[in-house]
């Protein structure tokens, strides 16, 4: 299948909210990425409205649709009536004049295909062979039958869209036209694509408003009075319905929008023969068309939008001349696409993987994006889904693995709230603060523990405005144990973070060390001090000694000269 919505990985961050919000979990996810499997999407535009990273685009028709015009043909545009809701006081007048600016030979509405469609739904009804009957203007809705229920095929009119009877309108007239439809809707692309002999280009009004931009050509307000228009109210909820006569008392009608909606709506219909004489129009967006993932951003909203389309329409159908039985018969298909079938003992593996061992694992919370953990497991099987895409086990693995940290390392470690009472510890501070059993000091003030001094510092951001600082010793006599810590102050999450570490051996080590140079330095100066004194004994005897010997040979030296 053509991709009709292309994505930038680069941006995407892993949040899972396309699969979650996937009403057919058509989303593929591969190393941390989303990437849409296109044989199973159905082209609701769901992941692209939700997608908070806005990774998901439509895929641009512009430039094929200015091929056509630049090829010299006539290029016939036919305007879904969701454009009265698009575009704000704009009329199919209006339109024709903005859009032939771009080149366009002429501007119709797609309402008139509609009044063709509705009059064959009408049609199929009062020749009685119709049981259950689903509308088929809805192009999502279709493929949603063809993929996903194909035993409700036989229920689904077998009549083509107002686009493809519109567009087939137009060639019938003019055998040489070309036809772009535009409207708010991605699956027409698909439609269109598919019946190429009536649709040659699809683009969205999200495509004309940018290329209206490009080229400087605004949208005029104005005036419509016709009153032959009824089929404009088709892009709101219950629009199809409202158009048509509903004559057969034997009927009933019912609107359905939403997907989801769809979905539980078909599976009623297949559950147990019970619904029976009765239309039902299914639309796959909130709201229907007005709705729709190709209207502008602003414009999308179904309550002003309905009253934009409801004041456009309205009481007549358009004169337009009802072709032949069959001449609008549409064949469905189903799509058979062949699945992984995972068997029980290759689900319990996968969920053995991620410790879910026992049923009450299972926790089926649906952050993964599938509604069981069983359903992610097949989906792990088939390629789909990433094995450790589960919130739960992330997180349980990550605070085992936290605690494990933690526990285990030989530093104490206590955390406080903003009111210092105690919210956590390990078993390091246990034993360094000498405490029995942890429930003994959980929300109770540290000030039974450890002096607050440095905890209000880092608390009012002293330390020269930081929130974390170093006590290199602290001695807690109360436990006889010299500590050392580091204290944070967590803001973002409003903790006080105390790091302790033991250095009482340290300290004790450090004490003794001094305690031996202290001694060794007192002893040395004892040294000294002896060593002084013999010095001075010794001069002093030496002193003594000289004077003697030099009174004696003065009197030799006078006896020598005596003489």
């Amino acid at each position: 299948m053509k991709e009709y919505l292309k994505l930038n990985l680069s941006i995407c961050k892993n949040c899972y909210k396309c699969i979650r919000h996937c009403p057919v979990k058509a989303i593929k996810f591969e190393n941390g990425k989303a990437s849409i499997v296109t044989d199973e999407c159905i082209l609701c535009g769901h992941c692209l409205l939700i997608c908070p990273q806005g990774t998901k685009e439509i895929v641009d028709n512009t430039a094929e649709a200015k091929k056509l015009i630049a090829g010299n043909e006539r290029v016939y545009a036919s305007v879904a009536p969701s454009f009265a809701a698009n575009y704000p006081g704009a009329t199919i007048a209006s339109m024709k004049k903005a859009l032939t600016k771009l080149g366009f030979y002429d501007v119709q509405e797609t309402a008139i295909g509609a009044t063709l469609v509705k009059k064959e739904y009408e049609r199929m009804i009062r020749d009685g062979k119709a049981d259950v009957v689903i509308s088929s203007c809805c192009p999502t809705v279709n493929m949603l039958v063809e993929k996903y229920y194909p035993q409700a095929l036989p229920y689904l009119a077998p009549v083509l869209s107002p686009m493809e009877a519109h567009c087939r309108l137009i060639k019938n007239k003019d055998p040489e036209a070309k036809t772009v439809f535009i409207g708010p809707c991605i699956s027409k692309k698909a439609e269109a694509d598919t019946y190429k002999n009536y649709v040659d280009c699809a683009l969205t009004f999200q495509e004309l408003t940018r290329w209206l931009a490009q080229e400087g050509v605004e949208i005029e307000k104005a005036e419509d009075a016709s009153d032959e228009s009824r089929a404009r109210i088709f892009p709101t909820a219950g629009g199809v319905i409202n158009t048509m006569d509903k004559g057969n008392a034997g009927f009933s009608y019912l609107s359905v929008d939403g997907i989801e909606s769809c979905m539980e709506a078909i599976k009623d219909i297949l559950s147990g023969g019970n619904v029976h004489k009765c239309f039902i129009e299914l639309s796959s967006c909130k709201g229907s068309c007005v709705n729709g993932p190709g209207m502008d951003k602003n414009s999308r909203m179904p309550v002003k939008g309905y009253m934009a389309v409801s004041a456009h329409a309205g009481k007549k159908d358009f004169p337009v001349a009802q072709p032949e039985p069959g001449e609008l018969e549409k064949e469905f298909k189903p799509f058979i696409k062949e699945l992984c079938r995972a068997g029980e003992e290759e689900i319990s593996e996968v969920l053995r993987k991620l410790g879910k061992t026992k049923p009450e694992h299972e926790l089926n919370c649906g952050t993964c994006g599938y509604d069981t953990c069983r359903e992610k497991a097949a989906a792990v099987l088939r390629g789909k889904a990433d094995l450790f895409m589960c919130l739960p086990y992330l997180m349980e693995k990550a605070v085992a693995f936290s605690d494990n940290v933690i526990q285990n390392t030989p530093n104490g470690i206590l955390v406080l709230n903003e009111k210092m009472e105690v919210q956590r510890l390990n078993s390091a501070a246990q034993r360094m603060l000498r405490i029995e059993k942890p429930e003994d000091v959980l929300n109770k003030s540290v000030t039974r523990l450890l002096p607050t001094e440095d905890f209000c510092k880092a608390l009012t951001g002293d330390e020269a405005g930081k929130g974390a600082f170093n006590r290199h010793r602290l001695y807690l006599a109360e436990y006889g144990t010299y500590a050392e810590l580091t204290i944070v102050h967590d803001k973002e999450y409003s903790l006080i973070i105390v790091f302790m570490r033991d250095v009482t051996a340290e300290e004790t080590e450090r004490q003794r060390k001094e305690q031996i140079s202290q001694q060794t330095i007192e002893t040395a100066d004892k040294v000294i001090d002896n060593q002084m004194r013999a010095v001075q004994e010794i001069a002093s005897l030496l002193g003594e000694t000289t004077a003697e010997i030099k009174v004696a040979l003065t009197k030799l030296k006078e006896s020598l000269h005596s003489e």
